[in-house]
């Protein structure tokens, strides 16, 4: 079972960047209910402190940062002192949709982010939030039986196709390990199915081929908790290693697609006809067993004091 010395721990201050997003700043909560001290870095002042306002733990552990990913030295002393960093890319608030340029973003900012790391020598291990669209889109994939952390989404099937998420997901990641290699930084990545949080719209750039992958069997979604559990436990673990595929649903038959369809629709789009006929469900054609196995024993109970 993990426990506090299940991992090289310098200290038990971490740092999560960025921590404005749901995704970072659900981490920062679950990680304050833990016993960590935890250094939150957001890009954008305003929202400063507003993803915090709710907290039940004690905000004594918690100091806010603000830290662009453009701007190597805030990176720096977000990390001041920290055993660990959980990275999630957030989209710059004057750039806020994936087109074809983001790419070039995100990569620049995950390779900020571990250059930092590596000249931070209390950082003991990254967890770098990654993408399931960085291992599903390759055509020669979609005859393969099982897809899981040892496939890698085709570039120029992405560009050709406009997949530019999933472009920018592939770029940032394989940035982000070849520096971790070069630089011998422990990382870990989760790599997450479409993250079914209360923000969750149509436009949500995960979407974008949504029924190709729901016929190819990879449409896969993950509960914000869960994720969040995950991201804690690789952390923790001194056994996690790799990438990590995160998900806890396959969107396989009709009435999984037409209830997806309900939450992201207003009900007058959302109404669609459900024929009572198609009653195929698609076969499942994406791992999460190397997750599942590493997950057996989290204890989400547990606090590092």
């Amino acid at each position: 079972m993990a426990t506090a010395a299940s991992f090289n721990q310098i200290s038990k201050t971490v740092c999560v960047m960025d921590a404005s997003g749901c995704l970072g700043s659900s981490i920062v909560h679950r990680l304050l209910q833990r016993g960590y001290s935890v250094h939150a870095a957001v890009q954008n002042h305003g929202k400063l402190w507003q993803s915090f306002e709710g907290l039940s733990c004690n905000k004594k552990n918690l100091k806010i940062f603000h830290s662009d990913p453009f701007d190597y030295h805030s990176i720096m002393d977000a990390l001041k002192g920290c055993c660990g960093l959980f990275y999630s890319f957030e989209p710059p608030s004057d750039q806020p949709t994936y087109d074809e340029f983001m790419a070039d973003v995100e990569v620049r900012a995950a390779h900020n982010v571990l250059e930092a790391c590596a000249q931070t020598n209390t950082i003991d291990k990254v967890v770098f939030t990654s993408s399931a669209t960085t291992v599903i889109w390759n055509d020669s994939h979609r005859k393969a039986p099982d897809l899981d952390e040892r496939n890698w989404s085709d570039l120029n099937f992405c560009r050709k196709f406009k997949l530019w998420q999933a472009l920018s997901k592939t770029l940032a990641e394989k940035t982000a390990w070849a520096l971790a290699m070069d630089r011998s930084i422990n990382m870990v990545t989760v790599n997450g199915g479409l993250l079914m949080s209360p923000d969750l719209t149509i436009s949500n750039p995960y979407l974008k081929g949504a029924a190709e992958m729901y016929e190819d069997g990879v449409f896969v979604t993950v509960d914000l908790r869960f994720i969040v559990d995950t991201h804690i436990h690789v952390f923790e673990d001194a056994t996690s290693y790799g990438r990590y595929l995160c998900f806890n649903h396959v969107i396989k038959c009709n009435g999984d697609a037409v209830k997806l369809a309900n939450m992201l629709l207003p009900p007058s789009e959302s109404s669609l006809p459900q024929s009572l006929e198609d009653t195929r469900i698609h076969q499942q054609r994406i791992s999460n067993k190397k997750l599942n196995k590493l997950m057996v024993d989290f204890d989400t109970k547990l606090r590092v004091d």
